[in-house]
């Protein structure tokens, strides 16, 4: 059973405990209609569930956390808690708490099936420049709006495939497909319906006019990537500083002065506290995130790895057992110093967890690595072929010869490529895409399209030397694009990454350093007592390693896209860093006050 089956399944089950009928909306067909959003979005996400068992199974979930929080807030009225203020106080907490997760619930089964067809439409428009680009040199080496259309269509993610529907409907008629894609993808994308549109004209213009239109379809994709996602870095600027002040640098700068407020008669209590910082700090993080993440016009996804590539390993225990090492051998460091107790917990939950993540996603990290690596200099790489063809060389030849003049592992590429040929006896798809080819192992899709047209290019011979050069101003033009917007990004998800990973954790051991004293001093006040500081630096140390992990999942999120792989790799190496800055800040403001 599938993961999407099981959730399916999950949905049905919860639905069944909200038998009354629910107001779903419309049917999907009015992309004008907002009740018509979920519709919509399920069937986006070929969810396998109607909206209305959607909306059943979030009023059930609710109405479970309404029972359950009830029968917490019963018990919690008649347990033993020491005084009847701290009673009722807990009491009140739990029903509000409970208040807030049903409601959190019926909303989250409303608005987070159109967040998660938004964030997958998001990421699949990142591919865009390239779809298009794979139709543009289709077109270059043969002016066929079918044939084009069919080879951007091979290429991968949800875009790919859609094209590829629009393909198989056009089969038999005398359209490509390309101007419907173009048509569907409008409204988010405008640019990638005038590309396709280009495109499509450019293969029955005149030779002379099909360079240009070709090349305003370029053009039209790839300054209308650049022009979005600078203006989204524009801004997403406001938003995300508040998130920066409200969401961090304000709740850290309160935690010196809560021991004050405590002793000041503000009726402060450890359950509250664990409830704001551990529990609706990260839940409004988590929200502003997802606000901003959906908000975000494109995203360029890293190479995509599953756990079936040979050098990725599929065996959990390793990374478990790692950060269990990992944990109990800095647990039993901190025990051996000066540090008080609480370190312990936030240090080995906070390096255990990050260590797993780190082992488990570091072969998909480094098997990421070398698919870019791949790609770094296929621009010189095309170059020198193309040159070749087109003074006469077969692209065999041109791409052995061409090989030891590109660097790095774009070159090794080639001769691995021209030694299969060699070896083999096969053609140059089989030498870079067949079972035992170059690119078999190396999960770049910019390199097999690359390798897909030279294959073409093989077959056109001389007349295709040209379109190859070509190719090398295209590949550099898609990558300039990428790079050009991870810059306008740079600053925003810069500031969230460092503030993640060290001055988030750096401000929290400070301030609880901070209240530490300040707890010790007022100790002597008549109003109250102050708030335990082993409780307190526990539940502030808890928010800085989950506000580590919101933030850095965020700042990925709006740089590369929800990556499992790259998400759970940065969020590893942020605790990790985390845990550090936090003992560190603790120290250095210890010895300081």
């Amino acid at each position: 059973m599938t993961r999407a089956e099981r959730i399916a399944d999950s949905l049905e089950l919860l639905a069944r405990c909200w038998p009354w009928p629910v107001e779903v909306g419309g049917t999907g067909t009015d992309g004008d209609d907002e009740t018509a959003d979920l519709p919509r979005a399920l069937a986006y996400l070929d969810a396998g569930v109607d909206a209305e068992t959607v909306r059943r199974a979030g009023n059930g979930a609710a109405a479970l956390v309404a029972l359950v929080g009830t029968v917490v807030a019963a018990l919690a009225a008649f347990a033993p808690l020491g005084s009847s203020t701290l009673g009722s106080s807990v009491v009140a907490l739990a029903l509000a708490l409970t208040l807030a997760l049903a409601l959190g619930v019926v909303s989250l089964s409303r608005r987070g099936p159109v967040a998660l067809a938004t964030a997958s439409r998001t990421a699949a428009l990142g591919t865009a420049p390239a779809l298009v680009a794979r139709a543009v040199l289709r077109t270059r080496v043969e002016p066929a709006s079918e044939r084009a259309a069919e080879f951007a269509a091979r290429g991968e993610g949800r875009l790919a495939a859609a094209l590829a529907d629009h393909v198989r409907r056009a089969e038999g008629t005398p359209r490509s497909g390309l101007a419907a894609f173009g048509a569907a993808w409008a409204d988010w994308n405008p640019p990638l319906r005038r590309a396709v549109l280009l495109v499509e004209s450019a293969a029955d213009a005149p030779a002379g006019e099909r360079e240009t239109a070709l090349d305003r379809a370029m053009t039209a994709i790839l300054d209308g990537t650049h022009d979005r996602m600078a203006a989204f870095a524009e801004e997403v600027r406001g938003p995300t500083t508040a998130l920066y002040a409200f969401g961090v640098l304000l709740p850290l700068a309160l935690v010196a002065v809560l021991p004050a407020a405590r002793v000041a008669g503000v009726p402060l209590s450890i359950p509250v506290l664990v409830v704001v910082y551990d529990l609706l700090l990260p839940a409004a993080l988590v929200a502003a995130g997802g606000w901003l993440a959906v908000r975000r016009p494109a995203a360029f996804p890293p190479p995509d790895v599953s756990r079936d590539h040979p050098d990725v390993p599929d065996r959990r225990w390793p990374a478990v057992g790692a950060g269990v090492a990992v944990g109990a051998g800095l647990l039993a460091l901190v025990t051996l110093t000066p540090l008080p107790g609480w370190t312990r917990w936030p240090a080995m939950g906070g390096t255990g967890l990050g260590t797993a993540l780190v082992w488990w996603f570091r072969p998909v990290e480094e098997v990421r690595a070398d698919a870019r690596a791949a790609e770094a200099n296929l621009t010189d790489a095309l170059y020198l072929v193309g040159r070749r063809v087109r003074d006469g060389a077969a692209v065999e030849t041109a791409i052995a010869e061409a090989a030891p003049e590109v660097a790095g592992r774009t070159g090794e590429m080639l001769a691995d490529a021209a030694g299969i040929q060699r070896r083999l006896r096969v053609g140059v798809r089989e030498a870079f895409l067949g079972e035992y080819g170059a690119l078999a192992d190396v999960p770049s899709s910019q390199s097999r399209s690359v390798a897909s047209l030279l294959a073409i290019a093989a077959r056109e011979g001389r007349p295709a030397g040209r379109a190859i050069v070509a190719m090398a101003d295209h590949v550099e033009d898609l990558q300039r694009v990428e790079r050009e917007a991870r810059r306008e990004l740079a600053s925003v998800t810069g500031t969230l990454r460092n503030t993640a990973a060290i001055f988030g954790p750096l401000v929290g051991g400070a301030t609880i350093a901070l209240a530490d004293g300040m707890a010790a001093g007022a100790g002597t006040g008549t109003l109250g007592e102050p708030l335990p500081t082993a409780a307190l630096g526990v539940a502030v140390s808890t928010y800085v390693l989950l506000m580590a992990a919101v933030l850095t999942a965020l700042a990925t999120g709006l740089e590369r896209g929800f990556d499992r792989g790259l998400v759970g790799y940065r969020v590893g190496l942020a605790l990790l860093c985390a845990v550090g800055s936090l003992l560190v800040g603790f120290v250095g403001a210890g010895f300081a006050a």
